[in-house]
């Protein structure tokens, strides 16, 4: 999926006219590391087992192209790493996933991959100098594994150990909003950004509140770097057969061109 978003946003680069973005079209390019605290739990049918989850240190992209078309959506597009290991002692009776039950009271990890690419159309309802505001849906796509290893009863009683592997897929629906006021005369300008769901046992959150400062602004191209705190909650309730209970959070800092 990284490389699909990264030839993505060189393509949409191509669209981008030489002129200033806000002229015809504004071509958005950034990058951003994140430091997450992460923790939860995930399971393929039955109880979900809580994993201690390692913190880790994540990598997202994204490009958003605006344009001056009245009642085309603007669109971005988003690559976020989400890769957690973790271990655990089982507890309870066990730990069924895929088919095989770990015997509890037993050390067993965790290694899943849930990262994904966010799809999102946007109309910009406010844009001016000061404050901006936009709204608009979200298609956050996933395209993962989870990977399990932890010892099972066998028939001889003695145990044994293996590894489960779980592939998953599968689209979110949510709705997106992003907001930015400036700070006049400072280059500084603070920033909100999130997608929402909430419906029937699902809930997806994933927003990011920061602070960004304008190192260049003239006719040709703007930077700015920017900081803040992101947090990421997953109650996926059956996505292709997966169900977790998983929360991301912590400081992260990028850079962004505009074109």
């Amino acid at each position: 999926m990284k490389k699909y978003c990264l030839a993505a946003a060189l393509s949409m680069a191509c669209l981008a006219p030489a002129a200033h973005a806000d002229t015809l079209l504004g071509l958005y390019i950034g990058v951003d590391g994140w430091q997450s605290d992460n923790s939860g739990s995930f399971a393929d049918r039955g109880e979900m087992q809580n994993f201690n989850f390692e913190d880790e240190t994540f990598v997202s992209y994204y490009a958003a192209l605006e344009h001056p078309i009245p009642l085309v959506p603007n669109i971005k597009l988003k690559y976020t790493e989400l890769e957690l290991n973790g271990n655990t002692t089982i507890s309870g009776d066990g730990f069924t996933f895929d088919g095989s039950t770990f015997k509890p009271g037993t050390d067993a990890t965790a290694m899943t991959d849930f990262s994904h690419v966010d799809y999102i159309l946007y109309y910009e309802i406010f844009d001016n100098d000061l404050v901006s505001i936009d709204l608009g849906v979200n298609a956050k796509q996933f395209d993962g594994e989870v990977v399990v290893t932890g010892d099972i009863n066998t028939s001889d009683g003695q145990g044994d150990r293996v590894t489960e592997t779980v592939d998953f897929s599968g689209f979110i629906p949510l709705v997106y909003g992003r907001a930015e006021v400036g700070l006049p005369l400072t280059g500084l300008s603070v920033f909100f950004e999130g997608s929402l769901l909430a419906i029937d046992d699902s809930k997806v959150q994933d927003y990011q509140a920061g602070i960004a400062w304008e190192l260049i602004d003239n006719l040709a191209v703007d930077v700015a770097i920017k900081a803040g705190y992101r947090q990421m909650t997953l109650e996926l309730d059956d996505i292709d057969d997966i169900y977790t209970d998983l929360d991301a959070s912590g400081p992260f800092a990028g850079i962004q061109v505009h074109f």
